[in-house]
């Protein structure tokens, strides 16, 4: 799951030139009014540089002055020098969304520098917000999450800019970063019940730097009073922000199996009262299904995809086992459980939870339409959409009207439901008819790419953007009648299965059809 190697660590940290240009300014202001402010930074801009990365997020800690205030000394000195000021940008805190202290932004040498004091901390019972007050370092060290990592801006880690040094006020940070491991400054328990957030980051960051959990951490994670704290203390949107963040990470994979591992599966996809069928399926089933959706969309190639699709590629593929479980709402409407998690356990869009349906129907439908796609003759499939259209189509139209009908419905996003697909196919779920892993892999992608060609070749690839031949004025004109109504929309229907079968047809030759099926019609009745 995550590496246990040797991760290599620089001792000191290079700045760039203009990094160099942005802290000599700030020290110049230190001077010119003799202030004793230390000046850290913080957050993961002195955990990148270590690691040899480049970070242009620049968040700076104070140690006796509010973010603001500094930032107003800042003009003070620019004004002195006779140089522009620049707006100062104040961020309220916020304890709801997890903003406990207001921070101050301003542009130096075109960067935005974010200004917020060193604090400690206190929790009161059953809350999740601290009580703030001016800190020293080494409280405000102690006070993070992770050794490695932050809560809100600030590693345990700083970067000094008086002193050009690096400070590991906890002693351990640069050792559990060379080593790769993810603990905490403070006792795991105490501190997950402190704030039981911490649980999710812990896990978040884990996985994106392929880092080990602390086995006491997980103790603590998994502990049922710290599981009770993160239903209890920590709001829906704040765990889903988490959740997606982790989705959209490089290792969504590997994040969901430690939320199985550490059985928080349920506890972050909490489930409606009463879905039928009832969900018996295992947290490690589902993350399964997960992982080989990532293999196929990595040896198939992510590049085709954007960022949304391939986000909400994982969420469906994650949920696909439980596609066909519904529960009734207030109004006794059955709903997708998978709508639920969207909409109650994580309080993301209520676009994801309409995409993931639609990616679930279409997977769905698009097994089906691969045996007429591939095949040489006819298919139930065919039959059940052009029944009573008198299109009496060879088999090369009958394909392109039913893989066209449901394109339409799922638009660009048919080949993430293309390849979802291949999960529900033979190739996904007999995996015992494979001598491996690879060759299942294999036989997957083989699959998705003889449908994309077929869907290539038929023109279809942009249907969904094609204007029907007809509007209902015209159908109304062509048979005569003077309101509309389902009549005129079951005619719009037929008109684009039409459109569909006959790509070169023109109006007039749709006309001439809608003349001779309502003739053939009347005759029958």
């Amino acid at each position: 799951m995550a590496s246990s190697a040797v991760v290599h660590v620089k001792e000191n940290i290079s700045l760039t030139e203009k990094e160099k240009k942005i802290f000599n300014r700030l020290l110049d202001v230190l001077r010119h009014f003799k202030l004793e402010t230390q000046l850290r930074v913080a957050g993961g801009w002195v955990r990148d540089k270590l690691l040899g990365k480049e970070c242009y997020d620049i968040d700076i800690a104070l140690d006796n002055m509010l973010g603001r205030e500094f930032c107003e000394k800042i003009n003070e000195y620019l004004a002195y020098a006779g140089e522009e000021q620049q707006g100062v940008g104040v961020i309220q805190c916020n304890p709801d969304q997890s903003k406990h202290l207001e921070t101050a932004r301003m542009r130096i040498y075109d960067t935005w520098i974010d200004f917020v004091n060193l604090r400690s901390e206190t929790y009161a019972e059953n809350s999740r917000i601290p009580t703030m007050k001016f800190g020293t370092a080494e409280e405000d060290a102690y006070r993070r999450d992770l050794t490695i990592n932050s809560f809100l801006f600030v590693d345990s880690m700083f970067y000094n800019i008086n002193t050009d040094t690096v400070e590991d006020l906890t002693g351990r940070g640069l050792s559990d970063l060379r080593f790769g491991l993810i603990v905490t400054p403070l006792p795991p328990k105490a501190t997950f019940l402190d704030d039981p957030l911490r649980v999710l980051r812990a896990i978040r960051f884990g996985a994106r730097f392929g880092f080990l959990l602390d086995e006491e951490l997980k103790k603590a994670a998994a502990d049922e009073e710290v599981k009770s704290a993160i239903a209890e203390k920590i709001s829906r949107e704040r765990i889903g922000h988490e959740i997606d963040l982790m989705i959209s990470g490089n290792h969504p994979v590997t994040a969901i199996k430690y939320i199985c591992e550490l059985q928080l599966f349920w506890v972050v996809f909490t489930l409606p009262n009463k879905p039928e069928p009832a969900v018996t399926e295992e947290c490690n089933r589902l993350s399964t299904h997960m992982d080989t959706a990532k293999d196929i969309l990595q040896l198939i190639g992510c590049s085709i995809f954007s960022e949304e699709q391939r986000r909400l590629y994982l969420y469906a593929a994650l949920f696909l086992p439980l596609r066909k479980s519904v529960y009734a709402d207030n109004k006794g409407k059955k709903i997708p459980v998978t709508t639920f998690f969207f909409r109650n356990s994580l309080k993301l869009k209520a676009s994801d939870a309409e995409t993931v349906a639609s990616l679930h129907r279409a997977a769905e439908t698009f097994v089906t339409l691969i045996p007429l796609i591939e095949s040489n003759d006819g298919s139930e499939i065919a039959d059940a959409n052009l029944e009573e259209e008198n299109l009496f189509v060879p088999l090369h139209s009958k394909r392109r009207v039913c893989a066209g009908l449901l394109l339409r419905q799922i638009k660009d996003f048919w080949r993430v439901a293309l390849m979802l697909s291949s999960l529900l196919h033979d190739s996904g779920e007999n995996i015992e008819k494979f001598p491996s892993r690879t060759s299942q892999l294999e036989q997957m992608r083989e699959l998705f790419r003889r449908i994309e060609n077929s869907i290539i070749e038929l023109d279809l690839e942009n249907i969904w953007e094609i204007k029907p031949l007809l509007d209902g004025k015209a159908i109304m004109n062509v048979l005569q009648l003077k309101t509309g109504g389902p009549l005129v929309r079951e005619w719009q229907q037929r008109v684009l299965k039409w459109q569909l079968a006959h790509p070169s047809g023109t109006a007039e030759d749709c006309l001439d059809w809608i003349r001779e099926s309502n003739a053939k019609r009347a005759k029958l009745l």
